[in-house]
């Protein structure tokens, strides 16, 4: 097997965070309170490519996250932590102080190192130290098993960060989020999943706080389209006061299961694209102001259409009698009939005595001037609906 031991010295925030989001690497993490990980990860050295690009994975991820870690590697958890404490020495050259043993009475026998510890006689030992420390070195060595509790990924994502500085600006608050987002993009791969929405809790010197709500138009969980969003969020808001904290909450996970590429395009990233554009425009224009358009059946042209979700649309099949413009005008407009050349119609649409809009008019298609218009005839009045492409 092969373990790897990451330290986090002066760390702030707790463990299971980032035990969260090192289950991406591996499903076998470990807490080692208060500073340190350990992760077992011989069967995903072949999905990274290898020992080397495992654990260059894994720094890149560490500086994402905008945190210090020391890694260290071994054949068992407890040798990995040692050496990971140890400055990252072979284990033999550890200090003696990783063991937490009584470095006086280590000194007084004359030894300084681990490998010095290994080399005096058990019995001895054990006689002096005790059994406890003659099973931790067996426990390091691999001769004795060492069961271990293994982290289990949330179902939900919580996390807070203390900023350096009061932050004025609500831009200013990205740089930090995205640590968060790191994390969260960590929980959401570690249990394949997506979310279609996150909060970022805003704490403010005064004591006060404020929320600022996130919606994606499709699950994900890739740390960059999630701060664009948020990005966006931020630069149409103006902070009452600085902000001294934030706080990351996601629920409501969704599968997000691998996407296979088409051989001939790929429809469903095209989507996923479409999805992407739509999600920055209702957050920067607000969700009230991107909307989606489905015919609806209505003979009236200014009722034949209805505002849905982006994304749904209106199961009735409606194929309207006679051509219809691209373009409709938002008042008609009142034209002579001199200026009219009549191409095709009659067409008659009388109704909507039903909803007190009771309609009767005669429509054409005619030009008008350069161009190809919707016209009708109503009460001996000719009036301009629209233009045809």
């Amino acid at each position: 097997m092969l373990w790897v031991a990451l330290h986090f010295p002066g760390l702030q925030t707790g463990l299971e965070p980032l035990a969260a989001w090192a289950c991406q690497f591996t499903p076998r993490v470990a807490l080692e309170p208060p500073d340190a990980l350990v992760a077992e990860v011989e069967g995903s050295l072949r999905y990274f490519g290898g020992r080397g690009a495992l654990l260059a994975a894994l720094q890149a991820g560490v500086a994402e996250l905008g945190l210090q870690a020391w890694f260290a590697t071994a054949p068992t958890a407890r040798a990995a932590l040692w050496r990971v404490r140890g400055g990252g020495l072979p284990l033999e050259e550890l200090p003696i102080g990783v063991l937490g043993a009584d470095e006086a009475f280590c000194a007084s026998i004359g030894i300084a190192t681990l490998g010095e510890l290994l080399r005096l006689p058990r019995d001895g030992l054990a006689q002096r130290c005790g059994q406890p420390l003659i099973d931790e070195l067996d426990r390091a060595l691999g001769k004795l098993p060492e069961p271990r509790a293994f982290f289990v990924p949330p179902a939900q994502f919580k996390a807070q960060l203390e900023l350096p500085a009061e932050v004025t600006h609500a831009e200013g608050l990205l740089f930090a989020a995205r640590r968060l987002l790191a994390q969260l993009e960590g929980l959401l791969t570690a249990r394949h999943a997506g979310v279609r929405g996150f909060t970022l809790g805003l704490a403010h010197h005064d004591g006060a706080s404020s929320v600022v709500q996130v919606q994606l138009a499709s699950p994900a969980r890739d740390a960059e389209r999630l701060s664009q969003l948020l990005r966006e969020k931020l630069s149409t808001l103006e902070l009452a006061q600085p902000v001294e904290a934030i706080t990351l909450e996601a629920g409501d996970f969704t599968l997000l299961s691998g996407r296979s590429r088409g051989l001939f395009g790929d429809s469903a990233a095209q989507a996923e694209d479409w999805a992407q554009l739509l999600e920055r425009l209702q957050a920067r224009l607000g969700r009230d102001a991107v909307h989606g358009i489905t015919a609806y059946p209505d003979h009236r042209p200014e009722y034949a259409w209805r505002r849905v979700e982006p994304g749904e649309w209106d199961p009735h099949e409606f194929v309207q009698p006679g051509p219809r413009p691209a373009w409709l005008l938002d008042k008609v407009r009142a034209v002579e009939e001199a200026e009219l050349t009549l191409i095709a119609g009659p067409e008659r649409i009388a109704c909507g005595w039903w909803d007190g809009d009771d309609t009767r008019r005669d429509y054409f298609v005619a030009e008008l001037g350069r161009a190809l218009a919707w016209v009708y005839r109503e009460q001996g009045q000719w009036y301009l609906h629209g233009f045809f492409a």
